[in-house]
């Protein structure tokens, strides 16, 4: 049985399809599996790595802008689509799958509609509590249609029912231990907060934790963790919080790093994380039951980020703090309010935990090979 699997331009997009992939492997020994991948992007490096074969196409996603800059970008874009689909078409024409699943990116979008248009069956599976454009078309054709969250349902159409599967979590996360990771951490009693704006930071979500650090450096009553994403971007926050009149120096409960390598120990260890509102970052919060405060992108599409948020917040799991509030100084009366109160905290992390969707990664590959099957039928 051969399948393939288009996924890409972020972790977030390839390292569920790794986790299906993988899952794929322990259900059918005999199953070949082939990723497709845009050029010089992470999956170059992220898909091999896993011990996965990977072809790579000359593709590039469309920005929605009519700045000078956009545009010229989408006249590449444009010229490369042709190049694309002709390398789309002779690997379809080289692998001849049973089935290909798309997990995201634009890549995702190129295979998939070809392979449709050659009576492949398709699996898609829809990160977000909104649905992007490429997967409200490629749900019309698809076989199997696989949601992290149900409130996706009501945005698509389609001519299978929906499933609602979650997105996989890192095993390294799911065995992560809270007591040993605070340990290792330095990390007493005081509650810790860890806040990020995903792998390559946020710089509206760095200008507004100095101000809750400021808050908290001379009382000392939690532990503090920034992840700025860039040591550029971690300097500049040393020196937000220098105008502040916070030293680090000392300040054992005080840290600012570039990025966290340690994730799961971080993770596991933290009470109430402030982070941006990525599908896989949320998946994570919901697996460890975490109290979180999202502060949702708004530059993404679809604003996909703001209701992905909202059904966490609308359940109770987390704050949703839009970005343009941040100034207001909301951010530090939304992380003081709930260090106030444990019994919410608690609350938000049960309610987060019991929102988890145990086993995606099996019910994905389950799926695919469900698809897989009927082609040969």
């Amino acid at each position: 049985m051969k399948i393939l699997i288009a996924a890409g331009g972020t972790g977030g997009h390839i390292n569920p399809a790794l986790a299906a992939a993988a899952a794929l492997r322990e259900l059918s020994s005999e199953c070949e599996i082939l990723f497709v991948g845009a050029r010089g992007k992470m999956e170059e490096r992220l898909v091999p790595q896993a011990g996965f074969e990977l072809r790579l196409i000359d593709a590039a996603g469309f920005y929605r802008s009519a700045s000078p800059k956009a545009m010229l970008h989408n006249a590449r874009a444009l010229a490369l689509l042709a190049k694309s689909t002709a390398q789309v078409l002779s690997i379809l024409r080289d692998f001849r799958p049973d089935a290909a699943a798309g997990f995201g990116g634009y890549v995702s979008g190129s295979v998939l509609r070809m392979a449709q248009s050659r009576g492949i069956p398709t699996v898609i599976h829809e990160q977000n509590a909104f649905p992007g454009i490429t997967n409200k078309a490629l749900a019309k054709r698809a076989e199997a249609v696989l949601l992290t969250s149900p409130e996706a349902e009501k945005y698509l159409q389609t001519r299978v029912p929906c499933r609602v599967t979650g997105l996989p979590v890192r095993s390294a996360l799911l065995a992560a231990n809270r007591t040993e990771s605070r340990f290792m951490l330095g990390l007493d009693e005081r509650p810790f907060v860890l806040s990020m704006g995903g792998s390559l930071g946020a710089k509206p979500i760095n200008s507004a934790m100095p101000d809750v650090f400021a808050a908290h450096a001379q009382s000392a009553d939690c532990h503090l963790m920034h992840a700025a994403g860039t040591e550029e971007a971690a300097a500049a926050f040393r020196a937000l919080l220098e105008e502040r009149g916070v030293r680090l120096a000392g300040a054992r409960h005080l840290t600012v790093r570039p990025y966290i390598t340690d994730m799961a120990r971080c993770l596991s260890a933290a009470d109430l994380v402030v982070c941006r509102a990525g599908a896989s970052s949320l998946a994570e919060f919901r697996a460890l039951g975490k109290p979180s405060i999202l502060i949702p992108s708004p530059y993404v599409a679809e604003n996909h980020q703001y209701h992905n948020a909202k059904a966490l917040a609308d359940k109770g799991a987390a704050v949703l703090l839009e970005e343009k509030d941040l100034g207001s100084g909301r951010l530090v009366r939304e992380v003081d309010a709930l260090l106030s109160d444990p019994a919410r905290l608690a609350d938000m992390g049960n309610v987060a935990k019991a929102m988890a969707i145990p086993g995606a990664a099996e019910a994905i590959a389950r799926a695919i090979l469900d698809a897989a099957k009927q082609a040969g039928r």
